[in-house]
Parts: C-alpha cells; structure tokens; sequence
C-alpha cells in the first residue's frame, strides 16, 4: 500500500485522492492476481493432472476427477491470496482474514466430503462391497463433517473457542434427536445389516408392506433401494427391515435350485381300479413298465399269500388308475433334464376338497433363472395335463360358459325329440281309432 501511494505521489496526484485510488489499484490488482492464479491452477495444472490420469488409466485418479475434487481443491489458491494481501488493509485485516479463512474452511469440508464419496466409488469396485457396504457408515462420517465444520465456521466468524459453542450443544441433544432420528435408526439399522448379512446388494428381495418385489440396488444410510421386476423402484427405510418381516431370495439363488410346487386336481368320479386293458395299455408306456410288471407281481403275492378272493374287486390289493398316474408322474418328473436330481423329488397326494383330490409336484428346478424356472414348470404340467385322459383321468374344472351352453343345446334337443315322439304316437291312436 505505502508503495504504491508513493507511485502516486511521485506522479503528482492529489493527497487528498492517493489513499483512495491506492486501495482501489490494490483492490483490483489483487482481484487480478486472484484470477489469473484460478486460471492457471484450472486450466494449465488441473489439466494437467487429468491428461496424465487418463494416459496412465489411474482408477482412483479419474474418480477424483469425476467427483472434482481437484477443482475443488483449487479454490484454496485465490483464498490463500486474499488472506496473504490482508495485511495490507490494516483497518480491514481482521475482516478479511476471517472472510478468507472460512472461506477455506467451507472448501476443506467440501473437500473432505467429496473425498469421502470417491472412496466409497473404489470401495464399491470391490466384491466385498456386495457383502459390506460402507455407504451408511460414509454418509454418517459426512454427517459429522459437516455439524463439525458448522461449529469451527460459527467460532471463527465470533471469534470464540469452538468448545464454548460444542458445550451448548448438550442443551440441543433433544432437538438433535428429533431431526437425526431416522438418520440414526438407520444407522442402527445398517450396522445390524452389515454385521448379520441380512441383505447385500444384488439380492431379491419380496417385501409385500412396501410394494417391494426386486433387487435391491442400493444400501444408504436411511433407505435401501429396491428396483422392482416392473423397472419401478422401491425405497424401504433401512429399519424396516429390522423391525418387519421381508423374505430373501438369496439363499435359492445360492442353492443351485428353485423349487416346483404345483399341483393338479383330479375328478374325483374318474378315479378307478385299473382292468386288465388299462394294465396292458400302461405297459406300453416306456417308463412305466418296470414299475406295472413289479407291481403286479407284488399285488399277486400278497393276494396269494393271504388267500384273497378276487372275485369281487374291492377284495384284496389292486392297482388303480390314480396311484398308476401318480407313479408316471414321479418316473417322468426324474427324467426331465430340467430337474435338479440331488434335491428333493415328491409327487403327493393333499387333502380332497371341493376342486377334487390335488395331486402335488414337489421338486426344484436346476436353475435359479426366472424364465428358465418358469419354462421348466409350464413344460412339465403342459405333458401332465395332456396325458391324464390316457389314464382315464379327467382334469377338475368348473363350469364354464362353453360347458353351459353345450348343456342347454343337449337340453333342447332332448325336449324337441320327446314333443315329436309324442306328436306321432297321439296321430297312430286316432288312426287305430
């Protein structure tokens, strides 16, 4: 300042005038200096960086670009400026260094929470993110830098000992409570997700009370995302799922299978014992005849054994058009490439009920693929309900509008041939007469 009010002087400027236009020429050369140094840190040393970055392909570098920390780091310089030409305006000095300096204190927090998202971006590049998320964790340090960074802002614009400020915040704890308390039931939530692996990122999830049924594609601090089958997204507050029931699909993902539980329900009047045709018919079937021959064979010797009268049928032991059906079921249900064989494999009897007695299907599919598993189950009861007439079986279904129809057409028919029967017997009466 005293330099350049004697360059003024020198060259004969008014007294009265020089210290105005010595902070005016101070101020805009300051200004200047401020400009040309952001230029130079964006456009030459920042770009810089990133051609080198990019060249060498530095993961960690072009996250930090992506996220600009870099950029934001180079705020620092026309601050760092403005606080070192403070003292040059002695009756603004304190002023504009307090300015200056919380100003740089608002861009190292920024800083600090922008480097905080990149490393949770190289941490998600890890597969153990999967298992272990940390975007919870990130977003409470954030939380912390940024009340942390408030109080040092407030104490150094007032001058004070941030531990003055920090000693009232006792008296706030209660309205801290209130407006961080989903922040922090969803920490708790997602320390107990975390710990007990609850759910990862990737798994299908089936969550009825929110309308979830998907993947979940993100675990924050306050919701997990799930991205539903309908490409909507779901968002479940992360203590629901602590404090309700969901189910989890990961484990028949993780099995190798997907479990087939059907069931056909057979007319219950289409259920009989098997004649001799029927037996003969069915050992023409490929796979069962092992089973029809052994069967007989069995049923003869206890009959035998126990000196059954078979002259009536319900004496003794018989086969029967169900239990053969059933035994089909089962040998073709072992064949079928698209069942997993090392687990479980039933074909059951349930309960008869008023849609006739259902016959269950009880396997899993090799494949934990949806369409895959869908095909597997339409491909195996499109055969079963084609084959069950070749067993004298017929499929339970109510009364259809074609099936009405049908019977009020027969109805009518009936009607119309008894009316003309009765027609011609009054006209053979008179004639006898």
């Amino acid at each position: 300042m005293n330099f350049i009010r004697n360059q003024l002087l020198e060259y004969g400027v008014d007294a009265a005038w020089v210290d105005t236009f010595s902070i005016v020429i101070l101020v805009t050369f300051v200004m200047l200096l401020c400009i040309i140094a952001n230029f130079i840190t964006k456009q030459v040393i920042i770009r810089f960086i990133a051609h080198v970055v990019k060249k060498n392909n530095i993961k960690w570098g072009n996250m930090l670009l992506e996220r600009k920390v870099l950029r934001q780091l180079s705020h620092f310089v026309p601050a760092i400026i403005i606080y070192y030409f403070a003292s040059s305006f002695p009756t603004y000095k304190i002023a504009i260094q307090t300015l200056a300096l919380t100003y740089m204190m608002i861009v190292a927090f920024s800083v600090v929470n922008r480097l905080l998202t990149v490393f949770n971006d190289i941490y998600q590049t890890y597969e153990i993110s999967k298992t272990k998320p940390v975007k919870g964790y990130i977003q409470v340090t954030k939380i912390m830098v940024i009340i942390i960074g408030t109080v040092l802002v407030i104490a150094n614009l007032m001058g004070e000992s941030p531990f003055i400020l920090l000693s009232g915040i006792g008296a706030l704890s209660a309205v801290f409570m209130l407006v961080f308390k989903d922040s922090l039931l969803g920490l708790v939530a997602g320390v107990q997700l975390s710990a007990t692996e609850m759910v990862r990122v990737g798994d299908w999830i089936e969550m009825p009370k929110y309308g979830a049924n998907g993947d979940i594609i993100d675990i924050s601090l306050n919701t997990v995302a799930v991205r539903n089958f309908d490409q909507t997204v779901t968002m479940i507050p992360s203590y629901a799922l602590i404090s309700d029931s969901f189910i989890n699909w990961r484990g028949m993902q993780e099995s190798g299978g997907r479990r087939i539980k059907r069931a056909l329900y057979i007319d219950t009047s289409s259920i009989q014992f098997c004649t001799e045709e029927m037996i003969e018919h069915y050992k023409n079937i490929h796979i069962l005849k092992d089973y029809i021959v052994g069967r007989e064979q069995e049923i003869e010797k206890y009959n035998r054994v126990n000196q059954v009268d078979r002259s009536n049928i319900v004496n003794g032991r018989a086969l029967t058009n169900i239990g053969v059906f059933r035994a089909y079921i089962n040998e073709y249900i072992k064949r079928h490439p698209g069942i997993h064989q090392e687990k479980t494999l039933m074909v059951r009897q349930l309960a008869p009920a008023e849609h006739g007695l259902p016959i269950e299907v009880y396997a899993f599919a090799n494949s934990v693929k949806w369409t895959v598993y869908e095909t597997v189950q339409a491909d195996i009861f499109d055969h079963l309900f084609a084959v069950a007439d070749e067993f004298g079986l017929r499929i339970f279904q109510n009364p259809t509008g074609s099936d009405i129809k049908a019977l009020s057409q027969e109805l009518r028919g009936e009607g119309a041939c008894a009316t003309y029967n009765s027609v011609n017997t009054l006209q053979l009466n008179k004639i006898n007469e």
